[in-house]
């Protein structure tokens, strides 16, 4: 069995995270099977799409406790984009929907405008992710990326967690701060697509799998 299982829960760009993985020589399978995931060494949870829905199919699929099992058990986690929103307590699209509650905080739509400006939402394109008080990324899988590093997004919603030491960047789209990756013990997310983002999105896949002994 391979050692990195992507989570299939029919909503996602699979093939693109795939394709990163197995470019850096990562064993990574795509899967939506329970026991696939109980014995993975780490998963990947990608994501593109609606909070509400994506909960609903991990709860049809029978895959929520599996997942849960595998981060409570200690083994690594990574979120990319709506796999990031998933581990929140709750979002407020299309009405609350209680998330996997892993990290305590909210999913919240970004404002109409900021500073008396129309805010453009969806967010789609480059932006740049800075570290939380300027403090860098050492020992983290951003480790070797520079602030105001260039990444690239594509989403409606951003977390807010409840405790900012969970908050490992920040990114500030015109005018608005938002939370744009995590990392709380053995879970790192990422609000952007590390494998649309170049040589650097691919540097942050292979530091996430060299520290957690995957290649």
């Amino acid at each position: 069995m391979s050692k990195i299982i992507i989570i299939d829960y029919n909503l996602g760009n699979l093939f693109s995270v795939q394709h990163a993985c197995t470019s850096l020589g990562l064993d990574a399978q795509i899967s939506q099977n329970i026991d696939d995931i109980i014995n993975a060494e780490a998963i990947i949870l990608p994501g593109v799409g609606a909070f509400k829905e994506a909960m609903n199919n991990l709860e049809r699929l029978n895959l929520i406790a599996p997942i849960l099992e595998h981060v409570n058990a200690g083994k690594p986690f990574f979120g990319i984009c709506l796999g990031l929103q998933l581990l929140f307590t709750e979002s407020e699209e299309f009405g609350n929907r209680k998330g996997l509650n892993l990290i305590p905080g909210k999913v919240l739509k970004f404002p109409n405008e900021v500073n008396d400006k129309k805010l453009i939402v969806p967010q789609i394109g480059w932006n740049t992710i800075v570290s939380k008080e300027n403090k860098g990324f050492k020992d983290t899988p951003l480790e070797g990326i520079k602030d105001h590093e260039f990444t690239y997004f594509v989403h409606s919603y951003y977390v807010s967690p409840d405790n900012q030491k969970d908050t490992l960047t920040v990114t500030n789209y015109e005018g608005h701060i938002y939370c744009s990756s995590i990392i709380k013990k053995n879970i790192f997310a990422t609000q952007f697509h590390p494998e649309k983002s170049g040589v650097e999105g691919l540097k942050i896949y292979k530091n996430w799998a060299v520290q957690n002994n995957l290649i």
